[in-house]
């Protein structure tokens, strides 16, 4: 998976904005303002999507290109480097589950909207 195609995969999700809040190369993805995957934009060697605790732990042995999530809560983030030979339709999954998660944890107000756009 390249750039593009992480990009275009994440912005067809419903209700999600792209920003750059740390900083000009870290794209962040967002699903009604709750960061749910990102990336640096210069490089793309790595992702950060959230996880479930037992399934991030099961990724990790599993897979040796999914780590601890790096500067985030290692507990509710991996990594996942782009060079180490996952599949595409492995990382379309994470990604959805990731943007799951966090549509399931916002406000029933903010649910409510998503539902409606």
């Amino acid at each position: 998976m390249n750039i593009e195609s992480f990009r275009s995969y994440c912005l067809n999700k419903k209700g999600v904005t792209e920003e750059f809040p740390f900083d000009e190369n870290t794209l962040v993805f967002k699903v009604m303002g709750k960061m749910f995957a990102l990336t640096d934009l210069d490089s793309f060697e790595s992702i950060n999507l959230k996880c479930d605790p037992e399934k991030a732990t099961q990724l990790r042995e599993e897979f040796s290109s999914v780590l601890p999530g790096y500067h985030m809560n290692k507990k509710h983030w991996n990594t996942i480097l782009m060079t180490g030979g996952v599949s595409d339709r492995h990382v379309k999954e994470w990604i959805d589950d990731s943007y799951s998660l966090v549509v399931g944890s916002l406000p029933k107000k903010l649910r409510l909207e998503l539902d409606g756009l």
